[in-house]
């Protein structure tokens, strides 16, 4: 579901592609004076060089814009000339508004010019922003392999109200994927806030458990102390719906913990089977309203396994006649697929799915336990290791 990016048309030009447009929009301008050298007296054609100029300056940079321009003029001149009639009121006329327009053409590209370059410092910021906070995911993570897609709401932000983050610790993976309450840009303090606070303690902190109550402690005195977008907002209408996965490298189960998030969807022997947590916490930045002993639901992940991990962007996601994206019929027909294969299925038939149409962020993991659990062999007597 990624865009294309827009053409770009004010960079640098080399040699072909300095002069292409150029010499495509020449065509018709040359043959401006070239059609009146054998037209009727009564036909002029001149009028016509304002055509291709104009459209020209829709793909051409001011310095192209400029030599059109002048060749414009160089035309109607010599198209005055063939008629004996330079000096003539009309086309004196013609003239001086085929100048003030190319001027005027000039001024409108410049200030495109002016724009694409100001979008261009916005995206890179954008991105740079994007690689501080959502850092790519690794392909494989222990005996986890995985593959992940992320695709903002708002039409040119590279990033969202989404989160995901992956940390490796002694013995285990611990990933984290989440959904601010806000979207798009005005969620980016919400996300960091999540983000910074898991990054620190997913290597602080031995158990899940212990990992979750910092995790919602942080998150909660982060978003209190920062303001939100809107200046009427409290700090009870700001939270992060949240789930925590912690897969040890060698048991076949893995540990999650839940603030609010939609279930993640285990696919097992070709069956799809949502992982639901019977006592969720709060989302984080809500945990005064209810206490949790953050209690992780333990299940079974074993080798050949497949989890996906997704915000409600997915699921939510509908089609021209308003029916959601049906998730879970789908992914039993996919689940022998690779973890790259797997994600980028599910987003291609989402774009068609929707039309190419999105009102929310998105964000997905699919990860495959490829290797049997063994825990490590510890030699009984140290004085032969």
């Amino acid at each position: 579901m990624q865009r294309w990016p827009p053409l770009a048309t004010n960079g640098p030009p080399t040699a072909w592609r300095g002069y292409w447009w150029v010499a495509l929009w020449s065509v018709p301008i040359v043959a401006v004076p070239v059609a009146d050298w054998f037209l009727p007296p009564d036909i002029h054609l001149a009028y016509l060089l304002v055509v291709p100029l104009a459209l020209s300056t829709a793909f051409a940079d001011t310095r192209r814009t400029a030599v059109l321009a002048a060749l414009a003029v160089a035309a109607l001149i010599a198209a005055g000339a063939e008629r004996h009639a330079l000096t003539t009121e009309n086309v004196l006329v013609q003239l001086l508004s085929l100048v003030l327009f190319s001027l005027l053409l000039l001024l409108v590209t410049r200030l495109r010019e002016q724009q694409q370059r100001q979008l261009a410092g916005v995206r890179r910021v954008s991105e740079a922003t994007q690689a501080v906070l959502m850092r790519p995911l690794p392909r494989r993570a222990g005996p986890v392999s995985l593959a992940s897609a992320y695709v903002a709401a708002e039409a040119e932000a590279r990033i969202g109200g989404d989160l995901y983050a992956l940390v490796r610790t002694a013995g285990a993976t611990r990933l984290i994927i989440g959904d601010a309450r806000g979207k798009g840009l005005d969620a980016i303090g919400d996300i960091q806030a999540v983000l910074g606070a898991f990054r620190f303690g997913a290597n602080q902190y031995s158990t899940l458990s212990d990992l979750a109550t910092a995790l919602d402690h942080s998150v909660r005195w982060d978003l209190a102390q920062t303001p939100g977008s809107d200046v009427a907002e409290w700090p009870g209408e700001r939270f992060v719906t949240a789930a925590v996965l912690e897969i040890p490298d060698c048991a076949p189960h893995a540990r999650l913990i839940s603030f609010g998030h939609v279930p993640p969807l285990l696919l097992h022997n070709g069956t799809v089977k949502p992982i639901e947590v019977r006592d969720p916490a709060p989302p984080l930045g809500l945990g005064a309203l209810a206490e949790s002993s953050h209690t992780p639901m333990t299940f079974r992940f074993t080798q050949g396994d497949r989890l996906l991990l997704y915000t409600d962007g997915v699921s939510e996601t509908r089609d021209g006649q308003g029916a959601f994206y049906p998730l879970e019929e789908r992914l039993a027909a996919w689940a022998h697929h690779r973890p790259d294969t797997f994600v980028r299925t599910i987003r291609d038939d989402l774009q068609e799915f929707s039309g190419g149409c999105h009102a929310d962020d998105m964000a997905l993991i699919v990860l495959e336990r490829e290797e049997s659990p063994v825990r490590p062999h510890i030699h009984p007597n140290p004085r032969h290791l």
